[in-house]
């Protein structure tokens, strides 16, 4: 369905994160779905003649008519908003909606070539200038920042992964941890997985931004505030270091399955979120669901996947066969080709030696869950 933008109305958009992609141009389409796939807190816009068929399960919503009827809706609801449109008409088109630099939102334009991405309007108070180095950062381009003021390198807290797809857990603590951070306070950095090159500058870490082995030996440092990666639950000990802190979940988990022909979304799901929750895992850390190629039309697993914008990866039974098994299954070669689904899908995808989960079978379900390792030599 396409969102009509009629002149005098308000367009009737669905805000679903804080930041808002907008793309009028083929090339522009392309770079909003890019940014899209690693930018998680993203909503994204373009012109519905651009349709590429999924952009009901991928959450993308299309309009018809001209950008500039769709922009005052945008800035009313979102807290930054990036243009894939040439820098001379988003001056042109935002240049009314103005009204102060405290309340307009961050404004950020990228070119039709993804080369540039340019901090317009609310750079400092707005946080563009931070938008602006996380989407280059996730496109591989050039930020391009004039704010002469904009001299401290730290950690953008509200930002913080977001290029990664990281999300947090809690929103509470963003205003007093960024805080801290600004004000060169002590911060804890314990970090148990996700990608580990999330440091923008060619600068050391500011010595107030301590990294610790674990969330005890934090606690032991008695930091101001903290930042916690990790695709874990803590337990209740843990937890006291979130007093000034917040939990960063990665994109790093991912589920194998195999499922019986027709098993409901409902089932698929319930043994997932069950699952996880023994397991001690954030269902906010999944980053994809992985199976045999013989399930890439699986009604159920389609749902799942679509509902919660995870990737569904799907292998031919040669390769599922390639990879280590420790319970190889005779029959489910026979009807599949492969001596296993899940087990060695989520090897393959993880490249993990020990999974958290080998395999559990559950109603019409079979399940395995693994975290994905990065390399130390990505860090800085």
């Amino acid at each position: 369905m396409s969102i009509e933008l009629k002149e005098g109305e308000l367009a009737p958009i669905q805000q679903q994160n804080p930041y808002a992609i907008a793309a009028i141009t083929k090339h522009g389409v392309e770079i909003s779905r890019r940014l899209h796939q690693v930018f998680s807190q993203t909503d994204v816009y373009y012109m519905d003649k651009f349709s590429k068929c999924d952009e009901e399960i991928k959450g993308i919503q299309l309009f018809s008519g001209s950008v500039k009827l769709l922009l005052p809706a945008l800035f009313q609801q979102y807290k930054g908003i990036i243009l894939i449109i040439s820098l001379g008409a988003v001056v042109r088109m935002i240049a009314p909606l103005l009204k102060d630099k405290k309340t307009d939102p961050a404004v950020v334009v990228i070119d039709d070539r993804g080369e540039n991405v340019i901090s317009v309007l609310s750079g400092h108070i707005g946080g563009a200038n931070e938008l602006t180095r996380e989407v280059a950062a996730a496109l591989h381009a050039r930020a391009v920042i004039t704010t002469a003021s904009d001299v401290q390198k730290t950690i953008p807290v509200d930002l913080f992964g977001s290029r990664f797809g990281w999300v947090w857990d809690s929103a509470e603590k963003l205003t007093p941890v960024s805080a801290s951070v600004v004000n060169e306070e002590h911060t804890a950095i314990v970090q148990e997985s996700g990608e580990l090159n999330w440091w923008m500058y060619e600068t050391p870490l500011p010595q107030n931004l301590v990294i610790y082995d674990s969330i005890q030996e934090a606690l032991k440092a008695k930091p101001n505030a903290a930042l916690i990666i990790t695709h874990r639950l803590l337990n209740k000990e843990e937890e006291t270091i979130l007093q000034n802190g917040i939990v960063f979940r990665p994109k790093s988990v991912a589920i194998g399955m195999g499922c019986n022909r027709g098993t409901t979304a409902e089932e698929i799901e319930k043994v997932i979120i069950e699952t996880l929750s023994e397991l001690g895992i954030s269902l906010k850390s999944v980053k994809a669901l992985c199976t045999i190629d013989l399930k890439k039309d699986e009604k159920g697993l389609l749902e799942v996947t679509g509902k919660y914008g995870w990737a569904f990866v799907c292998y031919s039974p040669a390769t599922l066969n390639q990879a280590e098994i420790h319970a190889p299954s005779e029959t489910v070669y026979r009807y599949t080709g492969a001596y296993g689904v899940s087990e060695p899908a989520v090897r393959i995808y993880t490249g993990a030696s020990e999974l958290e989960l080998v395999k559990k079978k559950s109603g019409n379900v079979t399940i395995s869950v693994g975290v994905m390792s990065f390399s130390k030599e990505e860090f800085m």
